[in-house]
Parts: C-alpha cells; structure tokens; sequence
C-alpha cells in the first residue's frame, strides 16, 4: 500500500466526520423553526376558539338582556291593555304583547343554540389549553437540547478541524491537492476501494495492468472513469486467516 493512502483515508475520516457535524449543526435551527411554527399554529388556534367563545357568551348576553328588556315592555302593556277604552286599543295592545312574545321565544331558542356551540367550544379551549402548555415545556426543553447540542458539535467540529490540519500538513502537497479537487467533485467522497477488480464508487471495471499496478503500492493511482482515489483491500481467506495470512 503506497504510503500516501493511510494520511488520504485519515483525512477523508475527518472530513466525514466534520460534514456530518456540520449538517446536524445546521440541521437543528431548521428543526426549532419547524417546532416553533407548529407551537405557533397551535397558539392562532386556540386564540381563535377563545373568540368564537368569547362571541358566543356576548351574543348570548345580549339576547338574554333583549328578552329582559321585552318582558318588561310585555309587563307595561298589560297593564296599559287593563286601562283600555275600546276593544281597537285592547287588540292592539294584545298584538304588540304576542309580537314581543314570538321575538322572545325566538330569542330563546337562538339562546339554546348558543349554548350547544358554546360546549364544543369549551371542552376544545379547555383541552387546548393544557396542551399547549405541554407543548409550550416540550418545545422550550428542545431548544435547550439543541443549543447545547450546538455547542457541542462545534466544538467537536474545531477540534476535528486542528486533527485534520496536522494531517493535512503530513501529506506532500500535491497528493493534497489531488484529494481536495476531488472531494469537491465528488461532494466530499474522494476515495473509493477496488474490490474484484473494479472501483466500488462507480462499478468500472480496471484494467488489469492498472489493478496489478494498484496492488503494488508504488503510487497513489486514480479510477480512470471516475477520477477518485483507489484503496486497494486484499480480500481475506478464511484458511490462510487462521494461520495470520492474506489471500
């Protein structure tokens, strides 16, 4: 194995390690967000049914103050009817009275439908309640775990990061920049093994020279189809694994 692949391999470990850090670091806030936004949906919702219940007990009210208000003018005109001169006066006073009688039982039955809202109404305010504020302690117990995680990662991250610049510095430099032009190519991964004679990353198959020329080491050879680096891991044989030796 030439040289140059065990420091290649290191510094592609790292780079795993540090992307996959990095992703989660940049993951959390999205995740909060997400949180958030469903904790606020839930908050415009149960602000929305304490209206519609706010709405029904004030119409409700008010239809109980109006029917007040008309058995009192009903209790006025029976005693104006008792005063009546002539029969036109009395039916007219017993017309107003049955009038105000329909509007009050009217008035009554939209009281009766009021209140059948109102339960619904009650029972999901009350039960939105509790779970909200359930919620409210989940969400703010989530962004305690994530700020922490934040911290964390990040300093996993420069530590990760001090590692890989003393790799870095061990590797001559154009084997360096051979691997960081084809990590950015390949998004990051940058070597592949050669396993039966093709690259595992792209499954073309090496010619042979090039996959004897692989096993000898003598140099840091590149897939001729995809570019990334070749590793080349003998397979093992289970006999000669017995006795410490390699196929």
């Amino acid at each position: 194995m030439h040289p140059d692949t065990h420091l290649v391999t290191q510094l592609q470990s790292l780079d795993q390690r540090i992307a996959a850090l990095e992703k989660e670091v940049a993951a959390l806030p999205k995740h909060i967000a997400t949180i958030e936004r469903t904790l606020e949906a839930h908050q415009r919702r149960l602000e929305a049914d304490r209206a519609a219940l706010a709405a029904n007990q004030r119409d409700r009210k008010k239809l109980e103050g109006d029917i007040q208000m008309q058995e009192q003018k009903i209790s006025k005109l029976r005693d104006q009817m008792l005063q009546a001169k002539t029969n036109e006066q009395y039916r007219a006073f017993q017309h107003e009275i049955e009038y105000l009688e329909k509007e009050i039982r009217t008035a009554e039955d939209r009281i009766l439908e009021f209140m059948s809202e109102s339960e619904p109404l009650d029972a999901n305010v009350r039960k939105a309640e509790v779970a909200l504020k359930e919620e409210k302690k989940t969400v703010e117990n989530e962004q305690k775990d994530a700020r922490e995680r934040t911290a964390a990662d990040q300093a996993q991250i420069q530590q990760l990061q001090g590692e890989r610049g003393e790799t870095a510095k061990k590797m001559p430099a154009d084997t360096l920049a051979t691997y960081e032009r084809i990590r950015k190519k390949w998004s990051g991964l940058a070597i592949a093994e050669a396993t039966s004679g093709r690259c595992a990353a792209c499954q073309i198959m090496l010619r042979p020279q090039y996959f004897q020329d692989l096993k000898r080491g003598e140099r840091l050879l590149t897939c001729e189809s995809c570019g990334r680096i070749l590793i080349y891991n003998p397979p093992v044989s289970f006999d000669g694994a017995a006795n410490g030796v390699n196929a």
